[in-house]
């Protein structure tokens, strides 16, 4: 198989179904974020961090192909089947958000990204996915795209930014806090 095929030298790609979109196309713009989300939760899981966090953070990168599989897919015109996201996913967040929140000292002020390497490619990661998801939600103002999505994207930024503290805590940085100008 060639890596290069040239038939998206025009400015123009394929979805899954053969359909030609812009590459500027929202569904394009959807999983190109996924897929650079997906780059980051990598660059973070190659941090010198807890195994157990490696894990989830590699299941994490499995939904994310996922769900960039299911984007790439023409709604109207494929007939290939893709699995998408089920219940669990968006429950195995929710479980390692509880359980991170669980050990962490209770938030009283906004935090600002940084203090250490990881912790600011979390923080990196939380931003890049926040984007995909207002990005899909766009999306799904005008093509199908399964809520779930929207919702584990959610949950994700969520457990990105939790994952920024619990990593301050396990490398016993203080978190930057933010504090108002008087």
């Amino acid at each position: 198989m060639k890596i290069y095929t040239k038939t998206g030298d025009s400015g123009e790609t394929s979805l899954i179904g053969g359909r030609r979109v812009p590459k500027y196309d929202l569904r394009i713009e959807s999983y190109g974020t996924i897929d650079e989300l997906n780059s980051y939760i990598g660059l973070i899981r190659d941090q010198d961090i807890e195994a157990d966090v490696k894990a989830v953070l590699k299941e994490i990168q499995d939904r994310l192909f996922t769900i960039g599989s299911v984007l790439a897919t023409d709604p109207e015109k494929s007939r290939l089947k893709i699995s998408g996201l089920i219940d669990a996913d968006i429950v195995l967040l929710e479980t390692e958000i509880d359980a991170m929140v669980s050990k962490l000292p209770e938030l009283r002020h906004f935090i600002l990204p940084g203090g250490d390497t990881v912790v600011s490619y979390c923080h990196l990661a939380r931003c890049v996915c926040r984007r995909a998801e207002r990005i899909v939600v766009h999306l799904s103002d005008s093509s199908f795209v399964d809520e779930k999505v929207v919702v584990y994207l959610n949950r994700l930024s969520d457990y990105l930014f939790v994952l920024a503290r619990h990593l301050c805590a396990y490398k016993g940085i203080e978190e930057n806090k933010w504090v108002a100008r008087s």
